[in-house]
């Protein structure tokens, strides 16, 4: 077992930390080799935090900019409420740019920034507490709904599976549980016979280092597959089930994930396997009708001609590194949320998963 924070029964990590403000995140960049864990008491060094890919994962993002928020806050001089605002402003606009597809990120800022709004008769001392504890409570309210969201997924999957995941959407990339992985952990401990493939995840290796690592530390039985092998596990009747996560998901249940979830998706429909997407409403913008106007995130084309300091590509050859894919809503066999599960009519369903929440 790790001597890094875990629940008890399967629960996974907790990769955020927050104690007498300074928030500790371990370094996503070093595992599975090596638990680093990193400290963070300014929001431009949370900022790059998120950039450079220290946390990742739409929920973990959200949380960890919620943090720098505070942190931003924490340290503006200005005493009047109209100072303040602008002055806190520029703080959550720096963290908005750290990284464009996940939407949790602009959710969790909107929910900084609308308490901030909502307090104009308050001293700027009480706006600073108050922001402090919104972030604790985005931080322990994540954990919470992917354990509901887990309940709710785990209901659909049968007593013996063989799941197949892309990416990582466990605890690592929430607050603690996960969304994808909090679901198989939930079947798990229904007393469901789960066996997992985890795909590698090419460029960033994201399955491989990640999630493997993950349901290792909780014993759950994992095997690691290249990220071309789905295919042909499908076609042997290797696989039952897919779960994934997602960054954002439109208004008409397009799904935008991890890039290769769309080929995975079009591979179950293929087979006749269902394809099952976990994620909080707060990764549901209904302000994006559909797939095709969700922004995506184009990275360093060094994540993919280099593993580490080891150069894998011709110097100079042409790369493209786009960072998510779309699914569409067709292929998507159910949309599991902290509020119940979404099948078939998703602008509707999603929409009022959205309301209960609101």
């Amino acid at each position: 077992m790790s001597n890094c924070d875990f629940f008890p029964n399967a629960g996974g990590i907790r990769p955020i930390k927050y104690s007498d403000g300074v928030m500790r995140l371990i370094d996503q960049r070093r595992l599975p080799t090596e638990e680093l864990w990193l400290e963070y008491t300014d929001y431009q060094q949370v900022a790059e935090a998120i950039r450079s890919m220290v946390v990742r994962g739409a929920p973990a993002i959200g949380i960890t900019a919620a943090y720098g928020a505070y942190f931003g806050a924490r340290d503006i001089k200005a005493e009047s409420y109209s100072d303040f605002i602008s002055e806190f402003d520029q703080v959550c606009e720096v963290l908005a740019a750290t990284r464009p597809t996940a939407v949790n990120l602009f959710w969790a800022l909107q929910r900084m920034k609308s308490l901030v709004h909502a307090n104009a008769d308050q001293p700027v001392g009480n706006l600073k507490i108050g922001l402090e504890y919104e972030a604790m409570a985005i931080n322990e309210e994540d954990i919470r709904i992917n354990m509901k969201m887990g309940r709710h997924g785990a209901a659909l999957l049968p007593d013996q599976v063989r799941i197949l995941t892309h990416c990582n959407a466990g605890a690592l990339a929430t607050g603690g549980y996960g969304t994808a992985l909090g679901v198989i952990r939930a079947a798990v401990a229904a007393g469901k016979q789960v066996s997992v493939f985890a795909d590698e995840t090419r460029p960033f290796l994201q399955g491989s280092r990640l999630t493997a690592w993950e349901l290792q530390q909780d014993s759950i039985q994992t095997v690691l597959i290249c990220d071309n092998m789905a295919g042909y596990l499908m076609s042997k009747g290797a696989i039952d089930a897919v779960i994934v996560g997602a960054d954002r998901i439109a208004a008409n249940g397009d799904v935008a994930n991890k890039i290769g979830t769309y080929t995975v998706a079009v591979l179950a429909k293929e087979h006749n396997i269902p394809f099952y997407v976990a994620a909080p409403i707060s990764t549901i913008d209904l302000q994006i009708a559909d797939g095709s106007l969700i922004p995506i995130e184009e990275r360093d084309i060094r994540e993919v001609t280099h593993i580490g300091e080891q150069q894998l590509a011709p110097t100079g050859i042409g790369v493209l590194n786009p960072a998510f894919d779309v699914t569409p809503a067709r292929l998507v066999s159910a949309i599991i949320t902290e509020h119940g599960v979404a099948r078939g009519n998703y602008a509707e369903q999603l929409a009022d998963f959205v309301r209960q929440g609101g």
